[in-house]
């Protein structure tokens, strides 16, 4: 007889988490399916091409429109910052940043 191994209390099903930036707060998609197909895309395309996609898939257009449109004291957003907000977003998804407790 194979063994058999109950797995259920240790998956998640809870909501998408949120990522805060200064005053907007954007949800990131953590199902299964968009973190695959994240993976892919940055294992296939460069990283710049990649970017453009990671964004797509981890948030709404609406979100991305709001973090496109960042200012802070009347300068806008930094490449290297929406670096950090797409890397951020997917540490979160990968479960390596746990975020606040």
């Amino acid at each position: 007889m194979a063994k058999k191994i109950n797995i259920t209390d240790k998956l998640n099903f809870e909501s998408n988490p949120i990522i805060v930036i200064g005053d907007l707060e954007v949800e990131v998609k953590s199902d299964a399916e968009t973190v695959l197909r994240l993976m892919g895309v940055f294992a296939e395309n460069s990283e710049l091409q990649a970017v453009g996609e990671a964004l797509e898939l981890i948030f709404s257009p609406e979100d991305v429109e709001k973090i496109c449109k960042m200012e802070k004291d009347g300068k806008k957003l930094s490449a290297n910052s929406l670096m950090t907000i797409i890397q951020s977003a997917m540490e979160l998804v990968m479960g390596e940043d746990k975020g606040e407790q």
